[in-house]
């Protein structure tokens, strides 16, 4: 696993105002296999952190490592088509119409 996905993971939560025990409690967790995993305890199973995820409204997708910064770069761009000339209009953002 990416080494910042869990701490990815633990901001979600954070940003949503939720606890470890709420967390735990909405994904089937024990509060303490939360706290562990938060806290570099324990080597969690996929389907843990999987369900995790969901239950904060990510996904866990696998990228092939190549391909990784392209993304990311494309993520922080909000969507936008990379290399694009200064001047010319970009396409709408992806992210943008997400958060309609």
């Amino acid at each position: 696993m990416p080494n910042d996905l869990i701490p990815a993971l633990a901001a979600a939560r954070k940003a949503q105002q939720m606890t470890q025990a709420q967390l735990a409690e909405s994904a089937g967790l024990s509060r303490m296999t939360v706290q562990r995993t938060e806290g570099g305890d324990l080597d969690p199973r996929y389907s843990t952190l999987a369900e995790m995820a969901r239950v904060l409204g990510m996904d866990i997708i696998a990228v092939p490592s190549s391909l990784r910064p392209s993304l990311e770069a494309f993520i922080q761009a909000g969507g936008k088509f990379l290399g694009q000339p200064e001047g010319v209009d970009a396409p709408p953002s992806v992210v943008d119409s997400l958060r309609r």
